[in-house]
């Protein structure tokens, strides 16, 4: 039944974020850029029953995702500006997201280790 529901919400939030979109880009572009999706899972994790631990390291994970995210719409941004194909600008997005999360991982392992 939850993931039904769950499902459900999600859907309707990317159905009214893409209408406010069509009709006012800018504001459609930062009411997607709310943490709607962190603020539901963590809800949804609430409600199922995990434990704060496991949703302090989920936001966690969150925060580690945000500034790979950040190249990965900046690259995007670029890409579209500079009359790149949108599909060619969102694999270019994708690739710059996972370098980045790499660089990331390489680099905090070694101040950790």
């Amino acid at each position: 039944m939850y993931t039904v529901l769950k499902i459900l919400c999600s859907a309707a939030i990317i159905g009214l974020v893409t209408e406010l979109a069509r009709r006012f880009p800018l504001y459609g572009g930062i009411v997607a850029a709310l943490p709607l999706v962190s603020i539901l899972s963590i809800i949804w994790l609430t409600v199922q029953g995990e434990s704060a631990q496991s949703i302090n390291k989920f936001t966690l994970g969150v925060l580690a995702g945000f500034p790979a995210t950040a190249v990965m719409i900046l690259v995007i941004y670029l890409a579209l500006k500079n009359s790149v194909h949108l599909t060619f600008a969102i694999l270019l997005g994708i690739v710059a997201w996972g370098v980045f999360l790499l660089g990331q991982k390489f680099i905090m392992s070694a101040f950790i280790s």
